[in-house]
């Protein structure tokens, strides 16, 4: 240490410009350093780096709602975000248009109307989307996500063919199959434990999973592996939560995660060469990765502005990667929806026989009519039933940004560049200007020509602006034909808890009670119901 204060020494000499008054400053401070011992001066850097931590903040901060100091310097609330409680992030909704809080290095500026999250999701010039900080390295850095500005617009056109209502039709014979199975499973899980209602919070997880398995990989996947990959996945998403570790150590929540998705995407690497074999073959299109192949196919012989983006081969490795976003976009979202659903739906006695009173009345009580379409656009109310649980229990509630330079989100404050800054769609969904008695449950407030119709900018669930959710569609397909399908074929029985309204938040909403449910067989034409 004494050597480099010497040469400190000597180079603030040798320095023509320094005049008398200067060097003898920089003597007393080299004076000064000299005379501390190593804890002394680590204590002073330590105790500079806290204040610099607090002033840091307050900048930032400006005069948007936030604490005052970050209550524990450094690490501010991470404790408490460690078990993120629904009724705290509707206080700091609640406490203004703008929000803030300090994590670490991470400041976060939160957007609680629809105005701002509107805005935010609308800006691509000042935002992209962000996850956590480990998500590259899970995801991984080559993923399409990951691309910013003209390259991620053209990969995602490149992949808008997958999800148009003709490539849905193809996807759904396999649905149906797995509809059946699970309404089959549910059944005999509950009688095996003489219809007492258990949690059925897994079971949900394993259901959205192995649907959206089959829809983007057909039958190249086994029952063994969508078992698999069921399981394990949570692992990602714990993995994935908003808070947490940023480094990748052995068994930790990150490390545990990165292994659940390497060993899913090889799986998808495999099921992507056995689609290219089935298209090159003459094979037709049943699953996403069909599809896809089909486009790449079908492509070589056109020149279209759509069609050069699809002239490239792309590998097994990158469908595998951009499959997996597909998993990761919806098996958490569409988990919490499986399970609002099936919980509201039985709670709702009135809501129950109008779906199944249509879904007779659509199929001409003909049982055997397959899903199609047509037959799921003709589920009026059904739909609706989807819609408002949708509006009423958003998946998403959050959704971050990074913001890539100075944002001025408002009059009065700019959001500072490497912010995390995040539009919130929960309150846009329950406004009373625009939802009447929006903490209620109605259906009906969806009929066509309604106020809630009309509310488009209100409408936020699947996000807004160039990364508005690409299966949107598939969505309400999907929830719409499940819960005909298991409304006719099954009667469900939900217990009640205190619990059961009230939400845990894991990545998305869930009842905090994880819904304690039992299935039993309906006979769909006349209702009796087999024990």
């Amino acid at each position: 240490m004494d050597s480099v204060v010497q040469n400190f020494t000597s180079n603030a000499m040798l320095t023509p410009t320094h005049n008398a008054t200067s060097a003898t400053g920089i003597q007393g401070v080299v004076e000064a350093i000299q005379t501390m011992s190593y804890w002394k001066l680590f204590f002073t850097v330590i105790c500079v780096g806290l204040v610099w931590d607090q002033v840091s903040y307050q900048i930032k901060k400006g005069k948007i709602a936030g604490p005052k100091w970050k209550m524990w310097p450094v690490i501010g609330p991470f404790l408490e975000s460690l078990d993120p409680k629904f009724e705290e992030y509707m206080a700091k909704w609640d406490s203004g248009p703008l929000s803030c809080v300090s994590i670490f290095h991470k400041f976060v500026v939160i957007a609680s109307t629809r105005d701002l999250a509107r805005k935010i999701l609308q800006s691509s010039k000042y935002v992209k989307p962000c996850v956590v900080d480990v998500a590259v390295k899970i995801l991984r850095p080559s993923n399409w996500v990951f691309l910013d500005g003209k390259a991620h617009v053209d990969y995602r056109k490149s992949l808008n063919g997958l999800f148009t209502r003709n490539a849905l039709a193809q996807y759904l014979e396999s649905q149906e199959k797995v509809m059946d199975k699970y309404i089959e499973k549910f059944i005999s899980f509950s009688e095996e434990k003489d219809f007492k209602p258990q949690v059925f919070f897994h079971e949900m997880r394993e259901i959205m999973c192995a649907l959206s398995l089959k829809a983007f990989c057909g039958d190249y996947i086994t029952e063994n592996q969508i078992r698999k990959v069921a399981d394990d996945y949570y692992l990602v998403t714990a993995a994935l939560e908003l808070v947490n570790f940023p480094i990748i150590l052995p068994f930790t929540k990150t490390w545990y995660g990165q292994r659940t998705a390497d060993m899913t995407m090889k799986i998808f690497e495999k099921c992507a060469q056995m689609a290219k074999d089935h298209i090159a073959e003459g094979g037709k299109p049943t699953c996403v990765m069909d599809a896809w192949c089909q486009l790449m196919h079908d492509a070589k012989n056109k020149d279209d502005e759509n069609s050069r983006l699809l002239h490239r081969e792309f590998s097994n490795r990158e469908i595998s990667e951009a499959i997996f976003t597909f998993l990761f976009a919806s098996q958490d979202a569409s988990s919490s929806l499986a399970c609002w659903l099936f919980q509201i739906v039985a709670d709702r006695p009135d809501v129950m026989q109008n779906i199944r009173a249509e879904q007779l009345k659509v199929r001409d009580s003909d049982l055997s009519k397959p899903l199609s379409l047509d037959l799921i656009d003709s589920m009026k109310y059904t739909y609706m039933v989807v819609k408002e649980t949708l509006r009423y229990r958003p998946p998403v509630i959050m959704v971050p940004y990074y913001v890539k330079q100075k944002f001025p989100i408002a009059p009065n404050y700019t959001a500072p560049k490497g912010a995390m800054l995040i539009p919130t769609l929960y309150p846009a969904l329950h406004d009373p200007e625009v939802y009447e008695d929006p903490e209620e449950f109605i259906p009906e407030r969806w009929v066509e020509g309604s106020p809630a119709n009309a509310a488009k900018k209100n409408w936020l669930v699947f996000g807004s602006g160039g990364h508005v959710c690409l299966g949107q569609t598939y969505v309400m397909m999907t929830f719409t034909a499940l819960i005909g399908k298991f409304a006719m074929h099954t009667n469900w029985e939900h217990e009640v808890t205190p619990l059961s309204e009230k939400i845990k938040v894991f990545a998305t909403i869930f009842p905090k009670d994880d819904l304690l449910l039992s299935f039993k067989r309906r006979n769909p034409l006349t209702g009796e119901i087999k024990s």
